[in-house]
């Protein structure tokens, strides 16, 4: 059992985004999954009445879907949904769930089993918190590409450099510890190796990746901002702070100056 496996196998994935900082993340990422398959609708209904044909329902990859948060909505929501897993025991609880949703075990790297460019939407929120080092986040990119059709959009969830040297290094006191096994370098980007859980990365190291993919960027968005670091806040709000607090959020999501510093970004993709 590898590493990622026994962490999963523990770690509760369906609470996490059910909680109140989860929840910012989870309602911000659904807005724009939703505007993106709102645009697309849109544009292929166009078409598509013009040559007197009837539009189908998007088609969306939920590639590393974890327990089906995202996979589950949207099937709802009416969407086509395949879900693709690496974690057997997130995609027993997918499964169990019985929904209409394709589901495969597999590895975002190589995904053999979908073929080029059949879906209007794939999501890439999981595997690139994990995958270490350039090649393997761009093996990932490069089969997300494959899959989506022409003129689709790809989102890819990213864990934040800053973030983790806010919060372990320095609000949970790691610092020295973390300088000892030389894992920052000189100006506190974290050195992660193969050991490491999580790889994470700055915004400019997002566009290099998207560079060599050649993937367009459309927006990208913090997905959670602050609520990451205001745990014990959110959680001792009102209601009506919190539907406040979450309007704010969706405001300002989009401002580049509070980009880097929240805990996950997604960057909104198309492929051309």
């Amino acid at each position: 059992m590898t590493k990622l496996e026994q962490y999963y196998n523990k770690f509760h994935e369906e609470h996490r985004l059910e909680t109140r900082h989860g929840i910012v993340e989870f309602s911000t990422t659904l807005k724009y999954i939703l505007k993106c398959a709102e645009e697309l609708a849109y544009a292929e209904k166009s078409v598509l009445q013009a040559n007197g044909e009837v539009p189908h329902k998007l088609k969306i990859a939920d590639i590393g879907a974890g327990t089906g948060r995202y996979s589950v909505e949207l099937c709802h929501r009416g969407f086509d949904v395949t879900a693709v897993e690496l974690v057997a025991h997130n995609l027993e609880i997918l499964r169990d769930k019985h929904e209409n949703i394709k589901t495969w075990k597999g590895d975002a790297r190589d995904l053999h089993f979908l073929d080029d460019e059949t879906f209007d939407i794939t999501l890439l929120f999981g595997p690139l918190y994990h995958l270490h080092g350039e090649e393997n986040k761009l093996k990932a990119l490069s089969e997300a590409k494959r899959i989506t059709k022409k003129g689709g959009n790809i989102l890819v969830a990213y864990v934040m450099d800053d973030y983790s040297v806010i919060t372990y290094c320095f609000k949970e006191h790691n610092l020295e510890e973390v300088l000892k096994k030389g894992g920052l370098t000189k100006d506190f980007h974290t050195i992660c190796t193969e050991d490491d859980l999580y790889d994470y990365v700055r915004i400019s190291d997002i566009d290099v990746l998207n560079k060599k993919a050649d993937l367009e960027r459309i927006k990208i968005i913090s997905a959670d901002g602050h609520a990451d670091y205001m745990r014990r806040e959110l959680n001792e709000m009102s209601d009506a702070e919190f539907d406040a607090f979450l309007k704010y959020h969706h405001a300002n999501c989009e401002r580049p100056e509070l980009l880097g510093a929240g805990s996950h970004t997604v960057d909104i993709l198309r492929k051309s």
